[in-house]
């Protein structure tokens, strides 16, 4: 397949969101053979959403046994894992093929992501990360100098804590809505006190919420802007639940996010509690199609 002087179609998507224009938008490119990765960073830049995927069909052995190829790019980097865009990129290739579930193949490794279909609302994704590595607690103080943050805003009855399932989080739990609402994180401070630290970004949460059948409000600021829906982190939130008894072994409980820049999403995570580990970490939630198109790619 080539693209010089031709057209790549794609499909955007809303992902963890029943309604569109709400949750993360997602660009998906089904058929990106023959692109090298600086075509995909630019195409990623020009849709400017949080994430954009490429996928890399072969043939039917291939992926019974890895997977589909998938390949995921923010408008500044490739990440080796992100959630909401292999929930959404799942959602596409499922309406393409058939089925209940769809096997990504992604740099962090296998990611299954199953469907269920509910009555009277579209369709229900759920994938499974892979099982989460409990990293650094963290210096309330620290943590507070770092970001910008004031103090007695951090919760001091639960941990700081590192978090990956894929892509590494800091879980930073605040003392409340009001607090959440007014973040404005020093972004360079931030990200080196990250990179120190061995995290990717903040994830910032608060028991108390705008929904009262949710169990965590989250923002998430990165880039110099926000995330709607960050499925990776939730998942790392979904094992710091587990770990700290916010949630039960097995539980389903709602995340909410993106309320603050109106692009509300929620996010259905559960995990299991065996013994003195957690495992077997799950991330859901609704997918919608908005817009279906193509860019014109022009010759190398």
């Amino acid at each position: 397949m080539t693209h010089d002087l031709g057209h790549l179609a794609f499909v955007q998507v809303d992902v963890f969101s029943a309604q569109p224009f709400e949750g993360n938008s997602l660009a998906v490119f089904p058929d990106a053979r023959g692109l090298n990765p600086e075509q995909m960073q630019a195409i990623a830049r020009e849709m400017n959403l949080s994430e954009t995927t490429f996928v890399f069909p072969r043939d039917a052995a291939s992926e019974r046994q890895h997977g589909v190829r998938v390949r995921i790019f923010t408008i500044q980097e490739e990440l080796p894992f992100a959630g909401h865009p292999s929930l959404g990129t799942a959602f596409v290739l499922r309406g393409q093929r058939g089925g209940q579930q769809v096997q990504l193949d992604l740099n962090v490794g296998k990611v299954p992501v199953r469907f269920e279909e509910r009555e009277g609302e579209p369709l229900f994704g759920e994938m499974t990360q892979p099982d989460p590595q409990f990293g650094a607690v963290h210096d309330r103080e620290a943590v507070v100098r770092a970001a910008g943050l004031r103090d007695g805003d951090i919760d001091p009855s639960l941990p700081i804590q590192t978090i990956s399932t894929g892509m590494p989080f800091t879980i930073v739990p605040l003392r409340g809505l009001e607090v959440a609402r007014r973040l404005n994180i020093d972004m360079k401070s931030a990200s080196e006190y990250l990179f120190r630290s061995g995290g990717k970004f903040f994830y910032f949460v608060t028991r108390e919420t705008v929904d009262p059948s949710a169990r965590l409000h989250a923002r998430m600021l990165f880039y110099g802007s926000e995330d709607p829906a960050t499925g990776s982190a939730a998942g790392c939130a979904a094992a710091w639940m587990a770990a700290n008894s916010l949630a039960q072994s097995e539980e389903r409980v709602l995340i909410e996010q993106g309320i603050e820049m109106q692009r509300p999403s929620r996010i259905f995570v559960r995990a299991t509690r065996m013994d003195d580990r957690i495992v077997n970490v799950r991330v859901g939630g609704n997918v919608v199609e908005v817009i279906r198109g193509e860019i014109f790619l022009p010759g190398k």
